[in-house]
């Protein structure tokens, strides 16, 4: 009855009205609308409503910015097209300063929510989220003892669904020294499927120190990663894998120890 009454374009203006309770409203109203299907949610989009939410959320804070966070979420959740056009809009900036700013974690907990939405679809999703540093931002509300158990499993959630579609190994490289193994895995899972086929991945993986962590992880963690561990050496011939390996180095001091061959 709502969207019968023609209410799109109009209520858009509101969400830019000088008083915030007006614009709160009417962007819970917009959130209310696009949450239900794919078709209300593309006539949100088809309206400038991507665009005006993404204003709104960039502009207010706190509650107030709350149902603009979930409404470009519940857009992004239904289709990798709708998902594209928050990113066209540039909505990922304000949901990763909601993630970072805002001091209540229900709040925080909605911005990791949506960008896992949003980062969710394809690699091109994923690329998006990688270049606007969120992977690591989300990593760390994930691993801060100060965050709520709510908050912990929506920043895990997120960054499940994005790892699993990013192949951008240059920003995945980076979250192995800091994630825990549960996180590791599923960055490991992307190298182990991007570097067979990938010629320069696998030159700049051992240049930047990622297959020699690789290694140590291997030594210290093994058990779970072990299986995909072993896909990624299997990219490499053996001597590459031996010379990165923690135990290279005791092996040649070994070889010094050892009376010589009569």
């Amino acid at each position: 009855m709502v969207v019968e009454a023609e209410i799109f374009p109009n209520i858009l203006n509101c969400v830019r009205d000088d008083d915030k309770y007006v614009q709160k409203n009417a962007a819970t109203c917009i959130r209310e609308i696009c949450k239900h299907t794919p078709e209300l949610a593309k006539l949100v989009v088809n309206s400038g409503g991507a665009a005006s939410l993404v204003d709104f959320v960039a502009n207010s804070e706190g509650n107030t910015r709350l149902p603009g966070i979930m409404a470009l979420g519940y857009i992004s959740a239904f289709s990798e097209t709708l998902a594209l056009t928050v990113v066209v809009a540039e909505g990922i900036k304000p949901l990763k300063d909601a993630l970072i700013h805002e001091p209540e974690d229900h709040i925080k907990a909605a911005a990791a929510w949506s960008l896992g939405q949003v980062g969710r679809h394809t690699p091109e999703h994923a690329q998006a989220i990688a270049n606007n540093d969120v992977l690591r931002r989300l990593l760390a509300v994930y691993m801060s003892v100060d965050s709520s158990e709510d908050l912990k499993i929506k920043a895990k959630r997120a960054l499940k669904a994005i790892l699993k579609k990013c192949t951008a190994l240059d920003a995945l490289e980076p979250l192995m020294q800091e994630a825990p193994t549960n996180i590791v895995k599923y960055i490991l899972a992307q190298f182990a499927k991007v570097l067979p086929n990938d010629r320069n991945a696998k030159r700049s993986f051992v240049q930047s120190g990622g297959l020699q962590m690789v290694q140590e992880l291997n030594e210290t963690v093994g058990g779970e990663l072990s299986e995909t561990i072993e896909k990624i050496n299997a990219c490499y011939p053996r001597e590459i894998i031996e010379y990165y390996s923690p135990q290279y180095a005791d092996k040649l001091m070994q070889k010094l120890d050892d009376p010589p061959e009569a």
